[in-house]
């Protein structure tokens, strides 16, 4: 082929330090732009973005240079900064550690783009822990419950 031709989409989630709710309505507007200027600096494409104030789902579609960890290192890094610099009374933000990413077919993208601009509704009947265990099993990930969430 003369070209490569991708449509890599990728669900990801990630959530505050021990899920702080830092992410109230006055800041996660402003954070959520912060986060896909990141994602479009990586070339990618932010396709939906939305949470609860202690977590972050994130619809996007990656160039094919570019890894999900690739992308997750400055999201959360600068981000984070940015954050703190911005707002000083959110001196203690921080993002955990881990996160979790989940490959989406072009035919499941309108799905999933509900699925995350109704994370209020979707939270009122749910904790996050058995949202993420529900998306792990979807998606066939073993893991070990011990480290789940920080």
């Amino acid at each position: 082929m003369a070209d490569t031709f991708t449509n890599l989409l990728v669900h990801i989630v990630f959530t505050t330090k021990h899920r702080i709710p830092f992410l109230q309505e006055a800041l996660c507007k402003r954070v959520y732009d912060y986060l896909g200027g990141i994602i479009r600096e990586k070339r990618g494409i932010l396709l939906e973005i939305g949470g609860m104030p202690d977590h972050v789902h994130i619809l996007a579609r990656l160039k094919a240079d570019c890894s999900v960890a690739e992308l997750l290192r400055p999201l959360k890094s600068s981000s984070s900064k940015w954050i703190h610099d911005t707002f000083p009374q959110s001196a203690e933000f921080a993002w955990q550690v881990g996160y979790a990413a989940f490959s989406v077919s072009e035919s499941q993208v309108a799905a999933v783009r509900r699925y995350i601009r109704n994370q209020a509704e979707h939270h009122a009947k749910l904790s996050f822990k058995d949202e993420l265990i529900a998306l792990l099993k979807k998606h066939q990930i073993e893991y070990d419950e011990r480290y789940l969430l920080d």
